[in-house]
Parts: C-alpha cells; structure tokens; sequence
C-alpha cells in the first residue's frame, strides 16, 4: 500500500475541513463582537487589513519565482474579487448575523454548494450527465443540501435539552437566544443574496487561478482590494460615527474585536483563501463549497454552548439531511476524481514534489502514455 499517495490524495478533504473548524470559530466570535455593538463593515475592514499585513511577506518569500505578471485583465479579476467576497458577502453575512443567530447564519449558507454547482454547470466548469450516477448524485445530493437548510429555518419543533445544558436554570434559562419569523426571513434574505455573491467569488477565482496561479499571492490580492474598497463602503454607511473605528478598553469589546478583527483576520481572510485556492485547483469549486455544512454542525454545538443559543429539533432534522447530501456531492465528485489517468497524474505530480528519481517520473508517464493509447 503506498502511504505517500493516500496521503496526497487525502490532503484536500484535511485542508478543507481544517478550514471549516476555522470558519466556525469565526462565526461565534463574530456574533460575539456584533453583540457588543461592533460596526460589521468596520469588522470587515479590520480582518482584511490584519490578514494583508500578515500574508504579505509570506508571499513575497514563498512566491517570489512562481508569481507571474500582473496584467490589466488579471487586476480586475482581483477587483471583482476584493468586492464579491470581502466586501458584499461578508457584510451581508453579518447584517443577517446580527438579525438571527450564528447557527442561523451558518445553516443558511448551506445553498451555497447549490448555487455554486448550478453556476459551475452553465459555466462548463463541472460536468453532469443524467444517466451517469455520479452526476445524480450532485444533483440529488445539492438539492437534499437546500432542503436540510430549508428544514432548519422552517422546521422548529420542540426544543432539545442537551446535556450540557440541563443544569442551566434561573437567569441563565432567561438568557437563552432565539429568533423571531421576522427576523429569520430577513436574515435569509440577506444571506441568500451574499451567497451569490460569495458563489460568484468562488466561481472567479478558479478561473483567476488559471491565469495567476500564485495562491498566496492571489491572497494577498484580495485582502488589499478587501480592505480598501470594504473602506470605501464603511465610510458612506458609518458616515459622522468615527466612533465605530475605535477600539474601547472594555475587557468585552476589546476581546471580541482583538479576537475577530485580527485572529479571525489572518485564518479566514488570509488562510481559508489560500486553502480554497490550493484545493480549488486540485479538485474544483463545488468540492471546496460542499463542505460548508461541517461548519454548520460545528458553530450549532459551539453556539449553544457559549451563546446560550437555543437548539430545535428541526435543527437537528434538517443537520441529517445536509450530511445526507453533503456525502452523496462528495460521492459523485469522488467518481469524477477516479479516472485511471488522473491517478497517473497524481503519482507523477508525488514524484516531483517528493523528489523522487528521474526513473520512477518516466515510469509514471511511460504508464500514463500507454493508458492513453488504450483509451
């Protein structure tokens, strides 16, 4: 059994769901900072600024041979990037967060997987057949993704007494959250909409990568054009509030700020962008999106173990249908990825990145070539 090519064939399912931990902390961090009164497009502004300063040098250092030219086309590729994703998804993102709840927030971006599917598909970008098994598959399995989010928002049964909850009584009982109908059709609305947004982003950028295929640099990229259009736009909605700009001495604030404008900065702006493009360009956009609704399971334990945010039973109802299709899209992606010839590819790809000798390289592509006659 080769070790080494189970191991490069399990990177990109380890590097996104490392992302998607990372995501979740975001979220309940976030909604930390947006309850003590934080402005969310001087949030926006703040992560993008912290992940610039940090990625930066590292691309400079890790890209310096691999970077190709800045072209005008390229640059406006980044500027469409800079204001889809950091600018118009996350604020979005956040306006709902601030009228619903993190799990709220993190169960309806689960359309993106959908959308992003559907876009790949008119752009020829994924592949579907009917008859093939595998194209139903990602149908079945996006179309079960908007039904178990749709379950979460419209389903809420009785609530769910977990164990790490039953002893709560008294004014901690008082402090549990939860949302009215108002609230939850306005935040999906402004969450929906950023899912476009966001699914245009991640559409964009594979295609971007293509052309500037540098992903920290690319990063860094889209950080800056981040912050100083998200900038722009805080200036015009947060016009005659200077206030919103500072950072008060409040242990509170001062902690959900530190903690979202530049922890969450540097991981989700700058790292969670430089992992979906490495495994964007291994495995496609719609196999980087299908795993949002890990994030989603993760941030409904966290939050209402640290936010005192109620949990249902449509909840968890709608949960199970998500992984349900979450793992039929990872299916029909999967079978897509096992064509003999991709798996000469990737041992010939391991031997350049293991350093292996020039002999087993040509024995790889002696192999490759053969199948390819016999195709």
């Amino acid at each position: 059994m080769d070790f080494s090519l189970i191991f490069h064939r399990a990177k990109p399912f380890l590097a996104v769901i490392f992302m998607q931990f990372g995501l979740a902390g975001m979220d309940i961090l976030s909604k930390v900072a947006l309850n003590q009164g934080m402005s969310n497009y001087v949030l926006v502004v703040y992560r993008h600024a912290a992940a610039t300063i940090v990625t930066a040098p590292l691309a400079l250092i890790f890209d310096k041979k691999i970077r190709p030219k800045m072209t005008p086309a390229i640059f406006f590729k980044v500027l469409l990037l800079g204001l889809l994703e950091p600018v118009i998804d996350q604020n979005l993102y956040y306006l709902g967060m601030k009228h619903t709840t993190a799990t709220f927030v993190a169960t309806m971006v689960n359309v993106l997987p959908a959308i992003t599917f559907v876009m790949a598909w008119i752009l020829r970008m994924e592949r579907v057949n009917i008859t093939s098994r595998r194209s139903q598959a990602k149908i079945f399995g996006t179309m079960a993704t908007v039904a178990g989010a749709m379950i979460m928002t419209l389903v809420t049964g009785p609530a769910l007494k977990l164990f790490w909850t039953r002893g709560s009584t008294g004014s901690a009982a008082a402090n549990v959250v939860d949302i009215s109908l108002h609230e939850a059709i306005l935040g999906s609305i402004l969450i929906t909409i950023g899912c476009f947004s966001w699914a245009a982003f991640v559409i964009l950028q594979a295609i971007t990568l293509k052309t500037y295929p540098a992903e920290l640099s690319l990063t860094v990229w889209i950080c800056l054009m981040g912050t100083l259009e998200g900038s722009a736009l805080a200036f015009v909605m947060e016009r005659g509030n200077s206030a919103v700009w500072a950072i008060r001495w409040d242990t509170r604030l001062l902690a959900a700020v530190y903690s979202c404008a530049h922890m969450q900065g540097v991981f989700c702006s700058g790292l969670a962008y430089y992992i979906q493009g490495m495994v964007m360009k291994e495995r496609g956009p719609v196999f980087v999106t299908a795993f949002n609704p890990l994030c989603m399971v993760i941030v409904a334990v966290m939050s209402s173990i640290f936010l005192s945010e109620q949990m249902h039973l449509g909840r968890v109802l709608g949960t199970v249908v998500i992984v349900l299709g979450l793992y039929l899209v990872i299916w029909g992606k999967s079978k897509d990825y096992d064509s003999p010839l991709k798996v000469i590819d990737e041992k010939i790809a391991l031997d350049v990145e293991l350093g292996n000798t020039t002999k087993d390289c040509k024995e790889n592509e002696n192999t490759k070539e053969l199948q390819q006659n016999a195709a």
